[in-house]
């Protein structure tokens, strides 16, 4: 079949370069706009159009699919399929039949669980030991399309989301030719989505990150892997400074700490939360790279004993 791919980030690469190593012809690729990256604040082509480009396909990059002064003319590329995976944009209501088989969206999660933009960093923070992947055609709703196929995962615990997000992406790049096949043959079946069971995965940002440590120590870990590495979980230091925080180890039966009381010995630092203390493995100070937090621990100033921020107090020093 004639494919136009949609996608921007690192993650929908895979699928792009499936796509263009399968016997399907992609016609053309839908990106975002180059965004400015790196010390240097460069405009950077997204890593999608970077493949493309290399693939000597043509590439769109519209800041707006309402705008049709903007926007390809899509009927003119003759495709027969969309494939979307992490686009960023909207797909409008006259452009949803504008494709034979219209728009597929290769969705992390087994929908109608995590609508939205931000399913795998949820569906970590929620804990789940089970999630997948949903291939299913795009509507005028927020993920509300019909669903083509689902491909279910078991998640261990301490999986990060970009650990997560490449088992999803290698199922889903599994999951995609039967689907593509069973639309070129006429064998295609999609059921509706449940009415029950829906959530919903707004885009987290940076703040979202900020480490709560008066809630459980199951919560606090399920938070860290779910911002690993993107975009990074943080807790504030005493003098205000940002320390990156990777996956913890929960302490069991170890709840000698107050929430983001900080105890520092040679060996290791633990913290206290809601629940029982956690010990920190690596870190990253701000403008230094990552370290082992023992290490880290042995060469900062704030004591054997200080406390990391709480976002509580975060809203205390604004209403002051």
């Amino acid at each position: 079949m004639r494919v136009l791919f949609a996608g921007t980030p690192a993650s929908a690469v895979p699928v792009l370069k499936y796509l263009l190593e399968s016997e399907h012809e992609v016609v053309g690729v839908l990106t975002r706009r180059p965004a400015r990256s790196g010390r240097g604040r460069k405009l950077c082509p997204s890593p999608v159009a970077q493949t493309a480009e290399e693939a000597g396909i043509t590439v769109y990059t519209p800041s707006s699919l309402k705008d049709t002064q903007q926007r390809p003319d899509f009927a003119a590329l003759n495709a027969d399929v969309a494939v979307v995976v992490a686009y960023g944009l909207m797909i409008p209501e006259d452009l949803l039949d504008v494709f034979p088989h219209g728009w597929l969206n290769l969705h992390y999660s087994l929908l109608p669980k995590w609508r939205g933009a931000s399913p795998v960093q949820h569906s970590r923070m929620a804990g789940e030991e089970i999630t997948g992947v949903s291939i299913f055609r795009i509507d005028e709703g927020m993920d509300t399309g019909p669903i083509y196929a689902v491909d279910p995962i078991r998640v261990a615990p301490q999986t990060t989301a970009d650990l997560l997000l490449q088992r999803l992406t290698d199922t889903g790049i599994g999951l995609l030719p039967h689907v593509l096949g069973a639309l070129e043959t006429g064998k295609a079946k999609a059921h509706l989505q449940a009415s029950e069971g829906a959530s919903y995965a707004p885009l987290l940002t940076k703040a979202d990150a900020q480490i709560p440590w008066e809630k459980s120590a199951e919560e606090i870990a399920n938070l860290i892997c779910a911002f690993t590495s993107q975009p990074g979980a943080w807790t504030l230091l005493p003098d205000g400074k940002r320390l990156s925080i990777y996956p913890v180890i929960e302490m069991k039966d170890h709840d000698t700490l107050q929430p983001g009381q900080v105890l520092v010995t040679k060996h290791e630092i633990t913290v206290g939360t809601g629940t029982n203390d956690v010990k920190l493995t690596f870190v990253t100070p701000a403008g230094k790279r990552e370290m082992a937090a023992d290490a880290w621990g042995r060469g900062q100033h704030y004591g054997e004993e200080f406390y990391f921020g709480l976002p509580s107090q975060n809203e205390e020093n604004q209403c002051k």
